[in-house]
């Protein structure tokens, strides 16, 4: 067994580099975005706190999706249905593209209200307005690439997915100006170079998916009732589990706009550099599942523990270090942030306080991925809704009535380090249980795929 640990760590570090990079790109990116956004005023930095639960939203199906992709596509490829995992890809893909479609219309539709439920003001509507139609069409293109890319980690492949991150960071980057100052866009045209980005990386991404025949429609009614039904089984609770962080995002964001429009704005800058600092869970997460899904499909649940106890103490070494950073770099990157000094005060002592639990956040965020690719959806969701409605939204409302703002950064990050304890706990419990049925009860996916066609 000691000696299969390098491997693991070997199989982990060439998962993730490529992601880690692809992702490091596209965070740097969206800091860079909010930086020039900064500079528009309080109320464009408002309408982006506003627009950032509901994006959490879009991204709640999407990654439950991609879940699902991974979890079921990696199986059959296990299984040697190498056939009917290119026929689940192209369901996924056609899947994804109607419930993302939908989900977009139905947010424009109803952009006034829910901007209103939220606590904000009619004055923001103007705003709204510009910035939500390429906004939205920029989160529908977003999923579209995320799609391709979980068909590409779902065969293994991160490193082509990371280039395509890096290069749609850029274009992003290098747009960002033009399209907000120079030709005088303003908030809309963050949102259009990000549309401009998003549809060069589809195009790549997807090409790069039929040049390397990763998907084929299936040709019986038969075959695509069999994978619609295998996909639901899995996408059902995964994307359950990822609806819940918006919608705690949205009761999150009502609660802070209590505080006023300079609140919820920098509450939207944190919610960037909380996506920026968590950046190698985030890599993990997507690294992580094929190499479980193997170890899965082989029973070997004692390397998927040792998996898992390495990339736990990977991620509480690294967030340890990024919180340093953080509150040492906190009254910098606050003011280069925003022009605003009313908002970067409020996000310098959000710096201070709630960095210091992204490595409890990280745990609960881990397990939720590997749950979840061990063809354990439902615990997944269960420790989703555990974290968040359990702990973090009852202790961030309660600091805040107790303290204020600052009572509700410190529950916000109670609840992250309370969240992470009882994660591992319920994991370590799951996996003795797993144990005592090994080798009798382990894959039921694997074994059901055996069957199908």
């Amino acid at each position: 067994m000691n000696q299969q640990t390098p491997s693991l760590r070997q199989q982990l570090f060439h998962m993730t580099l490529p992601m880690l990079i692809g992702m490091l790109a596209v965070s740097s990116c969206q800091l860079v975005d909010s930086a020039f956004i900064g500079q528009l005023g309080a109320q464009p930095l408002a309408v982006v706190g506003f627009s950032i639960p509901i994006y959490q939203l879009i991204i709640g199906i999407q990654v439950g999706l991609g879940i699902a992709t991974t979890a079921i596509v990696s199986t059959a490829l296990g299984a040697n249905k190498n056939t009917y995992a290119k026929q689940l890809g192209a369901m996924i893909i056609v899947t994804g593209f109607i419930l993302i479609s939908i989900l977009c219309l139905i947010l424009w539709l109803a952009q006034e209200v829910i901007v209103v439920n939220l606590g904000g003001d009619t004055a923001l509507f103007p705003f709204v307005r510009e910035y939500w139609f390429p906004w939205l069409i920029s989160c529908w293109l977003g999923a579209m690439l995320y799609f391709g890319f979980s068909i590409f980690r779902a065969h293994g492949e991160t490193r082509f997915p990371g280039i395509v991150l890096v290069v749609v960071s850029i274009i992003n980057m290098v747009l960002d100006p033009l399209f907000i100052f120079v030709l005088d866009m303003g908030l809309a045209g963050a949102a259009w170079a990000t549309v401009c980005a998003f549809c060069t990386g589809c195009i790549i991404i997807f090409a790069g998916v039929h040049r390397k025949d990763l998907i084929r429609f299936p040709d019986t009614m038969t075959t695509i009732r069999a994978g619609l039904r295998r996909l639901l089984s899995f996408m059902v609770p995964s994307m359950l589990s990822q609806f819940i962080p918006p919608l705690s995002g949205l009761i999150a964001t009502g609660v802070v706009a209590i505080y006023g429009n300079d609140a919820v704005a920098a509450w939207g800058l944190a919610s960037r550099i909380e996506f920026f600092s968590i950046i190698i869970v985030l890599s993990l997460t997507m690294a992580m599942p094929p190499i479980i899904g193997k170890l899965r499909g082989s029973n070997q649940l004692t390397q998927i523990d040792q998996l898992m106890r390495i990339a736990v103490s990977f991620v509480m070494l690294s967030q340890l270090a990024l919180t340093v950073i953080t509150v040492l770099f906190s009254s910098p990157l606050s003011s280069a942030l925003t022009t605003d000094s009313s908002i970067a005060d409020i996000l310098h002592e959000y710096l201070w306080l709630v960095p210091l639990s992204y490595g409890g956040l990280g745990i609960s965020m881990l397990i939720v991925s590997a749950c979840s690719a061990m063809g354990m959806p439902a615990l997944a969701l269960v420790i989703s809704a555990l974290r968040l409605f359990s702990c973090y939204l009852p202790l961030l409302w309660l600091g805040s009535e107790i303290a204020g703002l600052t009572g509700l950064f410190i529950g916000a990050m109670t609840g992250n380090l309370i969240a992470g304890y009882l994660s591992w706990q319920l994991y370590k419990k799951r996996l003795t249980l797993l144990h005592s049925q090994y080798p009798k009860v382990v894959n039921p996916l694997a074994e059901n795929l055996q069957t199908a066609s």
